[in-house]
């Protein structure tokens, strides 16, 4: 029986990659498996809207596409509550009692807002919604009292927000009514993947990503213009695997570490070229994304269903946040006609 509650998602702003595998998605099916935990994954809509609300139709479009991603990953919804934010009505009560719990001050002093809104250079025109969307994500994850929330390193700031938001509500209120959470972070030594260009970051606003969904050949083609050493120019020329982003990903994804070690070996003392460590780079890459593309691709077939899926579990996940409303009401005093 599930003695825990998580609750995880993604903004639909595109389809997923591996970057997105590694750092959350491998770690949710396990979650799931291990049959510990009642779990929650959000399709993040309206947080998606908070930065493209002129251009509705790129959150419209990937939420299918998200959806596919997690069901062909294996997320199963018969173990896993899919739901979609925006079709969950409490949660945007609940962001009301709580953003009169926190400060424009304290918002602005949020070290991943303040980072995400240097990235996306707003400049004076940052939205109130994406000011305020850590309240937002305090109303998701208080709405099903999850206890448990899988984040990367870079969302502990927004996780504190919550813990504040909690502490504060119980203590205005005299009653213990919402439930802190604490994050669940990926391995240590496990960061965020780099694009295939070399850059820090695998963004799909930079267009350096594989994608999930990829086709053979295009997997193939990305990892054959992968950045690896630019001053290894002939195969004789010993080469660096620091900074290569062949042997990061090779770390990050390849079972045969005995392998690996002796490509690196081989690399660093010369005469290894870098189309070989690609090649197998790919095969590896291949064998892992294969049978995803097979359970995408029956997925696919049943559009409907997906949707279907998808509205089972925003009814699900309303009838949770309905009853969590309820009691926030209850301890506000706002429960006129009960």
């Amino acid at each position: 029986m599930a003695t825990n509650t998580i609750l995880t998602g993604d903004r639909p702003t595109g389809k997923l990659h591996i970057g997105h595998y590694l750092g959350s998605l491998k770690n949710r099916v396990k979650l799931q498996n291990e049959g510990k935990y009642k779990m929650h994954i959000m399709i993040a809509d309206m947080q998606a809207l908070t930065d493209n609300a002129r251009n509705p139709e790129k959150v419209r479009n990937s939420l299918v596409q998200v959806a596919l991603d997690y069901l062909s990953v294996g997320i199963d919804p018969e173990k896993t509550n899919i739901l979609v934010q925006s079709q969950i009505s409490a949660l945007n009560e609940l962001t009301m009692y709580y953003l009169d719990l926190v400060s424009v001050s304290r918002l602005e002093r949020n070290p991943t807002v303040k980072s995400e809104i240097q990235q996306k250079a707003f400049g004076q025109s940052i939205p109130a919604g994406f000011l305020a969307y850590p309240v937002s994500q305090a109303a998701d994850i208080t709405a099903f009292k999850a206890d448990t929330v899988p984040v990367g390193d870079d969302q502990e700031p927004m996780l504190e927000q919550t813990r504040e938001v909690v502490r504060t509500f119980n203590s205005t209120y005299g009653k213990d009514v919402l439930v802190e959470p604490k994050g669940v972070f990926p391995p240590k030594g496990q960061g965020r993947l780099p694009g295939i260009d070399g850059n820090a970051k695998m963004s799909k606003s930079l267009g350096n990503c594989i994608y999930l969904s990829d086709t053979a050949d295009d997997v193939t083609k990305k990892v054959m213009s992968m950045y690896t050493d630019p001053d290894h120019i002939h195969v004789e020329d010993p080469g660096k695997i620091e900074g290569n982003t062949v042997f990061t990903y090779l770390d990050a994804f390849a079972t045969d570490t005995d392998k690996v070690a002796e490509l690196k070996e081989q690399y660093q003392a010369g005469g290894l070229g870098d189309v070989k460590v690609k090649r197998y780079l790919n095969d590896v890459l291949q064998d892992l994304l294969d049978p995803i593309r097979k359970r995408r691709a029956v997925y696919e077939e049943d559009i409907p269903g997906v949707y279907a899926m998808l509205k089972k579990g925003s009814d699900d996940a309303n009838e949770i946040a309905n009853q969590t409303l309820d009691e926030v009401r209850d301890a506000i005093g706002v429960n006129y006609f009960k």
